[in-house]
């Protein structure tokens, strides 16, 4: 990856109005935001300190060739300006440039999330609320879309998997968009659907809860048990999977529907014990060993979530302008997308905070983890 191939991936973005960008660049502004996402900085004020101070100034200006940094006025104004659903596709573009082969083969993991601050602003008709998309395997967020409140987040998950390249992809969502409409356009682009069944669709999940609790049917189920132990904590998984599916009334209203299955997980600590069911349905005849895999991959994405506001208190920042909440949003994901990138290539056990700190301190350490090395 080039020092300058995030500025080229931005070049093309849209705005919202006419603007020549004699004064500043829309993609270097984007650049500098990005470079100080990289260093944990958790704000549109904080970065353009950073960017504007004299040791700073001199690397953008020979690294990127930023000759002219904008003043925070004109830096929150360039951001307000871009339009998130252009460079949301520039940013999935991005992603799709340094993704391996495998990465089609992979977990797809699709959840919401409330940025928090937006609840309590009177120039929010209705809380933000991001739809993300992210490719578990490796961390790494593809692609997202904003919606109003959490309300609407099913036709959200809809509208962004078709808009995204899935096939041989394994696509996983919480009960929320375990949704017969959600499972059509997964398997008729190509994917596969592995979605958690609950409440939302008492039936379904009655009947399969029956199935598998019953003792006779149970032990003629594939099915895997796996143990962890962390921090005094002993964590029992057990899969169970089935084909036998002409039984279930409903399995014509699924698109292809093949496999039900369920995990048992048992925890254990010093309070005591406690357990919990779910189950799944999917249009692949997955094993035991893969239903544990892929429905674990559904956490990544809120894990994500959670870097988000712990990094960069997300859900504290007070930006009344929404278009300005959306891209931050994105150009933090891009900087987190980059880090987890470095800590895989290079091995590095340095957690997310530290790595971050050591771009503070050390500008050169950027092009690090730009470059992978």
């Amino acid at each position: 990856m080039k020092n300058n191939g995030i500025t080229e991936y931005f070049e093309e973005v849209e705005i919202t109005r006419e603007y020549d960008g004699y004064y500043y660049s829309i993609a270097e502004s984007i650049t500098i935001v990005i470079l100080g996402s990289i260093c944990g900085l958790k704000n549109i004020s904080q970065i353009h300190q950073w960017a504007e101070s004299e040791r700073v100034s001199e690397f953008l200006k020979e690294r990127f060739e930023i000759n002219r940094i904008p003043c925070y006025y004109w830096l929150l104004c360039l951001m307000k300006m871009i339009k998130p659903e252009s460079l949301n596709s520039c940013f999935t573009r991005w992603v799709c440039s340094f993704m391996p082969e495998t990465a089609d083969r992979m977990t797809i993991a699709l959840d919401g999330k409330t940025i928090c601050s937006t609840t309590k602003m009177d120039k929010y008709e209705s809380p933000l609320h991001i739809v993300s998309a992210q490719i578990s395997e490796l961390g790494i967020t593809l692609a997202q879309r904003s919606v109003d409140g959490k309300s609407n987040e099913i036709p959200a998950v809809q509208a962004l998997l078709k808009e995204l390249n899935i096939k041989g992809s394994v696509i996983v969502a919480d009960a929320l968009n375990c949704q017969k409409e959600t499972a059509d356009i997964v398997v008729e682009s190509g994917a596969d659907y592995l979605l958690c069944v609950k409440d939302n669709h008492p039936t379904l999940k009655k009947d399969i809860e029956d199935y598998v609790q019953d003792p006779h049917l149970q032990k003629d189920m594939k099915t895997i048990c796996k143990t962890e132990k962390n921090r005094g904590r002993i964590e029992t998984r057990i899969a169970y999977v089935t084909y036998d599916t002409d039984w279930l009334y409903q399995k014509s209203e699924w698109k292809k529907l093949r496999c039900i299955g369920a995990i048992h997980t048992q925890f254990e600590t010093k309070k005591g014990k406690s357990d919990e069911w779910h189950y799944y349905i999917s249009n692949r005849d997955m094993t035991p060993d893969q239903l544990l895999h892929h429905a674990r991959m559904e956490w990544s994405v809120e894990s994500m979530h959670w870097l988000l506001d712990v990094h960069f208190e997300e859900d504290w920042c007070r930006v009344e302008d929404r278009n300005i909440q959306q891209n931050l949003n994105i150009l933090r994901k891009a900087a987190i997308n980059l880090i987890k990138l470095f800590k895989t290539n290079t091995q590095s056990k340095k957690p997310i905070s530290k790595i971050m700190f050591d771009c503070l301190l050390d500008s050169y350490t950027i092009l690090r983890v730009l470059n992978q090395n």
